[in-house]
């Protein structure tokens, strides 16, 4: 090895290891405020309690506090701000989740030994308790507080974390209501799972929505364009496409050709699933879903599966994509036992939490 290969090679080294360190000090930091958010949150409403006219004393507490805190540590402490820490802890004072990691820190275990444990060190237990469940920013929590069920906002705050999803990207997915999207479709023990584990992808049918929300192109829910132009709104909204595909896609072709008995045919979506470790072809039709279109994507599928596929990867997943479909099509035109073919609706607009329970209740 030269030594100049040497060296670019420890430099990269040491670069890794300094962003890394870097990664880990931001996150202590954003976890650290978050934790005396949350207890100043707590001093406040203690302090609430103790007034005889809470609303109006707890103004009172919020603008005094807020006024000698801007003195003492300029911006970052307005009443607005000051509210939110109240409002975040009486959001995750209830949580479930986090009762049962502070409880830890009351257990008898701990207490027996109480004249040699000082009250300083459990509460120290408890502050690291906190920083240990409170991994996001303050700004990621500012918008999760207002999701009263706790189970669906566990399941935003566990797939923030693991795929490192921006406030915005958070904010998209909780528009899109993809944890209805995906409960709907889950008995009582899978929607426990949501809460506590996130998205867990095992099989072909986990990585499947029904409808797919596309708001992001900009298109009309009318039929007012064409196959292709959807195609094209697609590719030049990939982030967002791959986004709301879920976890482990990576993109690898278009309008990807195959060819066999001198024919041939062009798969419009091609793409990958890294956890599955599957290809996953998608077809795009305006209008409703016919049989014809089932048995060209089991083509495509079948054609991958001998062709493409290597030996330890598994079975390729075929996804139509349609405006409308009947079900029993799909039901009568697909074999019982499939776990390869799917057909999805896709919706070009946002629709309300109603509309969205309504459209997935018509496609089960």
């Amino acid at each position: 090895m030269s030594k100049d290969l040497q060296n670019k090679i420890l430099l990269q080294q040491v670069v890794e290891l300094l962003q890394n360190a870097r990664h880990q000090v931001l996150r202590t930091v954003n976890s650290t405020m978050v934790c005396t958010y949350f207890q100043i949150g707590r001093m406040i409403v203690e302090e609430e309690q103790s007034g005889k006219d809470r609303a109006e004393y707890g103004k009172k507490i919020l603008k005094g506090l807020s006024e000698e805190l801007k003195k003492e540590f300029g911006k970052g402490f307005s009443t607005d701000n000051l509210e939110n820490m109240r409002k975040f802890y009486l959001a995750y004072s209830i949580s479930e989740s986090l009762t049962r990691i502070l409880q830890i820190t009351n257990s008898p275990s701990l207490m027996t030994n109480s004249e040699s444990v000082k009250l300083e060190e459990i509460q120290t237990t408890k502050t690291q308790s906190l920083i240990s469940f409170f991994k996001l920013t303050w700004t990621h929590y500012v918008f999760l507080m207002r999701i009263e069920d706790e189970k669906e906002r566990r399941f935003y705050e566990i797939e923030s974390e693991k795929y490192n999803w921006s406030v915005r990207e958070l904010k998209r997915q909780y528009d899109s209501a993809l944890y209805t999207r995906l409960a709907l479709s889950r008995d009582k023990e899978g929607v426990l799972k949501l809460s506590e584990q996130g998205q867990i992808i095992e099989k072909p049918k986990d990585i499947i929505k029904d409808p797919y929300i596309l708001e992001f192109l900009g298109l009309p829910e009318l039929h007012q364009y064409s196959e292709s132009e959807l195609e094209e709104e697609i590719i030049n909204k990939l982030e967002n496409f791959l986004l709301e595909l879920g976890h482990g896609f990576t993109f690898v072709a278009r309008q990807k050709r195959i060819t066999f008995d001198d024919k041939h045919f062009r798969i419009d979506l091609v793409f990958y699933n890294r956890i599955l470790k599957s290809f996953v072809l998608i077809d795009l039709k305006i209008g409703e879903l016919k049989h014809q279109d089932l048995g060209q994507m089991q083509m495509y599928v079948n054609y991958y599966d001998r062709e493409k596929r290597l030996e330890d990867e598994n079975k390729t997943i075929g996804i139509v994509l349609c405006q409308n479909k009947s079900n029993l099509v799909v039901e009568y035109t697909l074999p019982e036992n499939n776990e390869q073919i799917f057909a999805s609706k896709y919706k070009t607009v946002l629709p309300s939490k109603e509309d969205l329970i309504k459209l997935i209740s018509e496609s089960k």
